[in-house]
């Protein structure tokens, strides 16, 4: 699974040389030229880094950065801008940014510090059951690099089986997981999102274990 990258940089030929750089290293990048465009992407993609500029048409990349944060999106971030103000700077870091580069920048120390916190942020939070990742960072399953949509208690089953690969899921472990001690549950109502879940990763991943629970294949 290639590691996704999106590139906020309204100025074309710069961010088409960054673009460049990255692929050449083996990244998928998308290229945003407005904060709007690049909030839109968030929505639709799941992405490993943001590389965002400041000074950028619509929605500036520090608002940008404080919405996804505000959203409890924790994707690692680096700013690449000319400001210089320590105030700006300051303000970056506040708001959940992890490094900063002033333009004009070497693409090789741009690569280094890329490398370096993508290490950091690697495996921090994601459990991978072959193409199937639980990314508990961002609160959402992908399966074969694809964000699966689940609703949150379908997260939460979905979860909890990655977590136990390869051993039985008891109906009691499931009930503690979805539902509050004082609510009845009743089995049907347990298949219901086993099978929602087997629509999603296929009918074969999941196996039912007669008269204790499931199990996820690993």
């Amino acid at each position: 699974m290639s590691t996704k990258i999106l590139l906020l940089e309204d100025d074309l030929l710069f961010g088409e040389s960054i673009v460049d750089v990255l692929e050449e290293e083996g990244f998928e990048v998308v290229l945003c030229r407005n904060g709007q465009i690049a909030l839109d992407e968030t929505y639709k993609n799941h992405f490993d880094l943001y590389l965002l500029d400041i000074n950028v048409p619509l929605i500036d990349g520090l608002s940008l950065l404080k919405e996804l944060r505000r959203a409890n999106d924790r994707t690692p971030t680096i700013y690449l801008s000319s400001h210089q103000e320590i105030e700006t700077l300051s303000h970056a870091f506040e708001i959940g940014a992890d490094d900063y580069l002033k333009k004009p920048f070497n693409t090789d120390e741009l690569l280094v510090r890329l490398h370096a916190l993508l290490r950091r942020s690697k495996g921090k939070g994601r459990h991978c059951v072959g193409e199937l990742c639980l990314d508990e960072l961002h609160k959402c399953v992908l399966m074969e690099g694809k964000e699966l949509s689940l609703s949150l208690k379908e997260y939460q089953l979905m979860a909890l089986f990655i977590r136990n690969a390869g051993e039985i899921v008891t109906k009691e472990m499931i009930m503690d997981t979805l539902w509050n001690p004082s609510e009845m549950i009743s089995d049907g109502a347990i298949r219901v999102y086993i099978n929602r879940l087997k629509q999603e990763i296929g009918a074969d991943l999941i196996v039912n274990i007669r008269g204790v629970g499931y199990r996820l294949v690993s």
